[in-house]
């Protein structure tokens, strides 16, 4: 069985991978800061800054991952981008 050609994922790898590393750090980043200033204990927990170092290649790892499974590297830039412009906007509003 045929997938269909508007069904494939693109292989345009280098987007997708430029568009992980750089706003899938700045998106771990900022939802490593929503964690920081709204987890248990607030920003002022005492052991809380280790375990967020911790935090954040585990979550950019996982945004890596999962963003070769976009169908262009074009969606991968716009959908984290988006991603980062509600993440930080909600740090901003919120913090």
């Amino acid at each position: 069985m045929r997938i269909k050609k508007s069904n494939r994922i693109a292989p345009d790898w280098w987007t997708k991978t430029i568009a992980a590393t750089l706003l899938g750090y700045l998106l771990a980043l900022g939802l490593v800061g929503l964690f920081a200033w709204f987890g248990p204990g607030g920003i002022d927990a005492k052991s809380k800054v280790q375990f967020n170092v911790w935090l954040t290649p585990l979550i950019w790892l996982l945004i890596v991952s999962f963003s070769f499974l976009f169908k262009s590297g074009l969606r991968a830039f716009l959908w984290l981008s988006a991603s980062n412009c509600v993440v930080y906007g909600a740090l901003y509003l919120f913090k």
